[in-house]
């Protein structure tokens, strides 16, 4: 199999696991049980499985001093943005959680421009513009209603720290490092801010039937180790350009998990609310993988007019 069709398989397969967060998560709130504590067994679940991973592809544990402040960074940034997204499904509907958590590649747009130099075009602009239209859709439904502010908050929170481990995972020594080990370090981060969160045990709410350790397990399988591990290696693979376009799985994912099992509603407007959101984001990410290859073309067809004359 080729290496760039590798990589689609995982963004795809990356983001749509990640979309699963709410099958699991929500039956786990219904039993009492808070997001520190959720979040804490995820995670704990997850590292052995990220391990086993490591051994069967014979990958190193090893790291650098100078590299761990890097992966304990990765790790924060991660377990924020899962513990912001936990906490908005108490306020609002899981589709339209996960579908404004999508605006974070337009987030990267503005942090590569506000702090790597990379220019602010028109089309970013008038994506932004499309971004905020499909906000304000879903934050004022139908019935003249509006969805929870501090949920919002707390998604704008979730996709921002999403935003900056993408961002840092790319433009930092990190780039170079294997994907499963980023991964297994972030986790074990994440579980050790939760673990301090929980008092070391202290508040921990610990399952207590089958089917709760199943949904805890769902989630450090498909939404955590899975998901985590296929992104990264899918920004390894293929850049993450074309993994943030995959990323539309996420959203749709969720919206159909909500609908199909929790019973969620799905209005025209909250469908013209999510195309708006999904279309501007797109066009952030996929208007740049466009220009550069009209730019390489742009610079092989003189060579090639030269070649054909001579």
């Amino acid at each position: 199999m080729k290496i760039r069709t590798k990589g689609y398989i995982m963004g795809a397969v990356a983001s749509a696991a990640y979309g699963t967060n709410p099958l699991f998560a929500l039956p786990l709130f219904g039993e009492g049980m808070d997001s520190d504590s959720i979040l804490f067994f995820r995670y704990l679940l997850a590292i052995p499985m990220m391990a086993a991973l490591m051994l069967i592809r014979k990958e190193s544990f090893a790291i650098k001093p100078s590299e761990l402040p890097l992966l304990a960074a990765m790790g924060l940034l991660v377990a924020t943005s899962s513990l912001t997204l936990f906490e908005s499904l108490r306020f609002m509907d899981a589709g339209i959680a996960s579908t404004m958590l999508f605006v974070y590649p337009v987030m990267v747009a503005l942090i590569m421009t506000a702090f790597f130099g990379e220019r602010l075009t028109m089309r970013t602009l008038g994506c932004l513009a499309l971004t905020a239209a499909g906000v304000v859709l879903l934050y004022r439904q139908s019935d003249g209603a509006t969805i929870s502010a501090k949920g919002s908050m707390l998604v704008m929170v979730s996709a921002l720290a999403y935003a900056l481990y993408i961002v840092g995972v790319n433009r930092s020594r990190l780039k170079e490092m294997n994907s499963l080990k980023i991964t297994f370090y972030a986790l074990l981060a994440g579980m050790s801010a939760f673990a301090v969160r929980t008092g070391f045990g202290e508040h921990l709410f610990i399952p207590c039937n089958w089917q709760m350790w199943i949904d805890v397990g769902g989630l450090a399988l498909f939404s955590t180790a899975l998901s985590f591990a296929f992104i990264t290696m899918a920004i390894h693979y293929i850049g993450s350009t074309p993994t943030a376009i995959l990323g539309a799985l996420e959203p749709v994912t969720a919206i159909i998990i909500g609908v199909m099992v929790f019973g969620e509603h799905l209005t025209p407007r909250i469908v013209c609310g999510v195309v708006l959101i999904i279309a501007a984001v797109t066009m952030v990410v996929a208007g740049g993988a466009v220009s550069q290859r009209i730019k390489a073309a742009a610079h092989y067809l003189p060579r090639l007019h030269r070649h054909s004359r001579g």
